[in-house]
């Protein structure tokens, strides 16, 4: 931990997850395809990082695809596959999110993989800034099981800073029933007043970089996100210099 601050990494392949290592992340949610918000991740990346460092904790996103969390049977149920390999092959928790058309929680498909995660840990992702009532979901999520939720208060992104109301009153009432995870647009320039004015105890940042292949070509490459460690190094001092 820096200065009493959890610092997850978001994490794109091995390279990520060894930056974020290297620079003492103390736990990672390991995706594919960042540029796409993350999506499942491959097996072989979690069997890698898990064989170098196994004492840091690895969440795996499982989303099966972008644009929307309203899935159908066909794709809920690869998730719950997926779901159960990653577990099988040493992740420390799932990281996945369910809505309804309606953009309310999918409290019955919630509750079967939460099911399914428990002993270890369940984490509902940023699906949840997409809620219609905020307050009404956190409250599905504690009656689902859930352990932990990542959110930005609902801001839009990168602008974490118009959901810090969200954020402090969801941390104030609920933080004693579910973990409050704030992210979204963490910069070097914003961390210290995040946590300043949340009141959080962790935070979640990928602190990215847009590189592109020397063998692409083309107006329509536009690279892919991966972690920058200059960009973590900084958000990680920013951090320690905080006065509490």
């Amino acid at each position: 931990m820096v200065n009493g601050i959890l610092v997850e990494v978001c994490c794109g392949g091995i390279d990520d997850c060894l930056t974020a290592v290297e620079c003492g992340c103390d736990r990672i949610e390991l995706n594919s395809a960042l540029e796409l918000g993350g999506l499942t991740p491959s097996l072989a990346v979690l069997q890698e990082i898990k064989q170098k460092k196994n004492d840091i904790k690895v969440c795996c996103m499982v989303r099966p695809r972008g644009d929307g969390f309203c899935y159908s049977k066909q794709e809920f149920e690869i998730m719950k596959n997926d779901a159960c390999i990653l577990l099988e092959n040493g992740a420390d928790g799932i990281v996945f999110g369910f809505l309804n058309p309606d953009r309310t929680i999918n409290k019955q498909w919630t509750k079967e993989m939460v099911a399914l995660i428990h002993p270890k840990e369940a984490v509902f992702h940023k699906a949840f800034d997409n809620t219609s009532n905020h307050f009404e979901a956190i409250e599905d999520l504690i009656d689902c099981g859930i352990d932990r939720v990542l959110t930005s208060g609902g801001a839009n992104y990168p602008h974490v800073e118009e959901g810090f109301g969200v954020l402090h009153r969801l941390i104030q009432d609920y933080g004693s029933q579910i973990q409050i995870l704030p992210g979204g647009g963490v910069r070097e320039h914003n961390v210290q007043e995040i946590i300043k004015q949340t009141g959080c105890s962790q935070i979640h940042m990928t602190a990215k970089e847009i590189k592109t292949d020397p063998s692409s070509k083309g107006s329509d490459n536009n690279g892919y996100v991966t972690v920058s460690k200059n960009n973590l190094l900084a958000i990680m001092r920013q951090i320690e210099e905080l006065k509490k």
